[in-house]
């Protein structure tokens, strides 16, 4: 095992191969799985020991009916709250998965198998459980901590290289907030390098796990510090609002860097680290171009659902391995970006 962060006591995360850990985590009794189609084709011998429910979801089906459906094909396999939910995939997968357990017959025990870079980084770490509602993303969810995370960086080597790329933003994104060394480490290689040097790559999963653990176990349900978590994800969920052109990854890089020149604007954060996150998220192969108007996503923004009347919590790089959460207007923020609006 590469490693292993407590989350209070109710939720451990584990870096390691699944082939050697899973059946020791699981409880005694009945576990049922829910299982990713992708994740099944690759590696479903992993599960074989096991009843398995197959889903094949995405963000457009990440909603209430998927997660009631799921519902009903637990409840037509008998599925009681002595049974053990162990949810396998992305982050769709165990976000909708995750609800339904936290839900289902008022909650089930459960645990993730993280098989995508995305979620093994941030989705499936901390608790959060949720779906969709008319395109507006996780409005409907809960807190409820699995009781474990493995995380297998092996599992990663037959993912496309879109859907790992995805992941890197998420792994930047917490080396900006919480740990330098991380985002120097980062900057040494490229995209080809990190992701096919499975021990490098373990390490940038496991310091990222690190940050969020960390700031999590002070913040559990988002009140305060867990709001830096959401460096980059103002804006990059106004775009996956307003175009099917990105996946959620490529979106928090553009977000990422939006946020981070505001933050060069307002005196904040330094041209030199400003030029660094740019500079790192284009190393990584990001498209930082927003797909649609900066103007049209703002007024996406005014719709967030952490905006408290008319207040949103930006989450503003200060520096590398350095974010600061500020209340401000909705209008405030949008006055941001007026001259990146003025130049569209």
């Amino acid at each position: 095992m590469k490693s292993a962060f407590d989350l209070h006591d109710r939720s451990r995360i584990y870096i390691g191969a699944a082939s050697e850990l899973l059946a020791g985590l699981l409880p005694e009794g009945r576990t049922v799985a829910v299982a990713d189609a992708a994740f099944l084709r690759a590696h479903g011998a992993l599960l074989a020991p096991y009843e398995t429910l197959e889903v094949s979801l995405d963000e457009s089906t990440k909603t209430v009916a998927s997660a009631e459906a799921l519902c009903r094909r637990l409840l037509d396999r008998g599925v009681d709250r002595q049974t053990f939910l162990l949810v396998a995939g992305g982050g769709v997968t165990t976000d909708t998965a995750g609800f339904v357990a936290s839900t289902y017959m008022r909650g089930l025990r459960f645990g993730f198998l993280s098989t995508t870079l995305l979620g093994q980084v941030d989705a499936a770490v901390g608790g959060k459980n949720g779906v969709n509602l008319d395109g507006y993303k996780n409005m409907i969810g809960t807190f409820s901590q699995p009781e474990f995370v493995l995380c297998d960086p092996g599992l990663l080597a037959t993912l496309p290289p879109r859907e790992l790329r995805a992941g890197l933003a998420e792994l930047i994104k917490a080396a900006i907030i919480a740990d330098a060394d991380l985002f120097a480490r980062l900057e040494a290689v490229d995209f080809e390098t990190l992701t096919r040097d499975r021990d490098l790559l373990a390490d940038a999963v496991s310091a990222a796990v690190r940050v969020k653990v960390d700031i999590v176990g002070r913040d559990e349900r988002e009140t305060g510090e867990r709001r830096k978590l959401n460096l980059g994800h103002t804006l990059a969920h106004a775009i996956e609002k307003c175009s099917s052109a990105m996946n959620h990854g490529e979106a928090v890089a553009v977000g990422t860097d939006l946020i981070a020149g505001a933050a060069e604007r307002m005196g904040l954060l330094s041209a030199a680290d400003r030029a660094r996150i740019a500079a790192l998220l284009g190393r990584m192969g990001f498209d930082l171009r927003p797909p649609v108007a900066v103007g049209q996503l703002l007024r996406e923004v005014a719709r967030d659902k952490k905006r408290e009347g008319d207040l949103l919590h930006i989450v503003l790089p200060a520096g590398i391995g350095d974010c600061t959460v500020r209340p401000m207007p909705v209008e405030a923020f949008a006055a941001l970006f007026s001259c990146t609006i003025s130049s569209e």
